[in-house]
Parts: C-alpha cells; sequence; structure tokens
C-alpha cells in the first residue's frame, strides 16, 4: 500500500466547536479509511500553516483521492494538501533508473 501524508488546517468555527467540545479525531479519520479500504497509520496536531497532518495507507491514489474529497465535503476544514510518500527503498530505485537515463540539457551557444 501507499503511504500518504495529508496537511490540514480547520476553520475556527471547528476549533471554536473542538475548543467547547473536545473531541478525538483520529476516530472518524480511522473509521473513514478503513472503509474506504485503507489504515490510519498515525495522527498529529502541529504549529504552523498547517493545524496537523494524518498519516495514512491507501491501496491506490482514488482511495487517497476520495477520502479528501470527502472530509472536504464535510466543510469543517479550510485547507487539506496530500502528499504521496515513498520510501528510501522506491527512491533509491529511482535513483538507479535516473542513473541510467540520458537526458541533455539546453546547449550553451
Amino acid at each position: 500500500m501507499a503511504l500518504y501524508m495529508i496537511q490540514f488546517a480547520y476553520t475556527s468555527e471547528t476549533w471554536a466547536a473542538l475548543v467547547k467540545n473536545p473531541q478525538d479525531r483520529s476516530i472518524p479519520v480511522r473509521q473513514l479509511a478503513e472503509k474506504l479500504g485503507g489504515r490510519l497509520v498515525a495522527a498529529y496536531y502541529s504549529f504552523g500553516e498547517y493545524d496537523g497532518i494524518i498519516l495514512i495507507e491507501a491501496p491506490d491514489e482514488t482511495i487517497a483521492i476520495a477520502g479528501s474529497l470527502a472530509v472536504s465535503a464535510a466543510g469543517h476544514v479550510k485547507a487539506m494538501k496530500t502528499t504521496k510518500l515513498f520510501t528510501v527503498e522506491e527512491t533509491m530505485e529511482g535513483m538507479r533508473k535516473a542513473g541510467s537515463a540520458m537526458f541533455s540539457g539546453p546547449s550553451r551557444d
């Protein structure tokens, strides 16, 4: 399964609701991931541009898209960024393939 990092930022209304009634939002995220055939690996909150990240394993990109769309449609996030992550082994294989590929840059005339 592929690993995806999803960074999210809540709306101010969502934060107000969570401050008034604290909830473990990893539970519905886990349920959504499992319903779509994936798995929640980890969930963290953070400082900065995004309020947190989740790591999800999904069998393919359409599952990752479906999860992102379902969360966006609920209306409680104002921003979300999904990044596919690669293992060291996958990246090393890419390096090996790149090393055998020929590509020339622009000429310097």
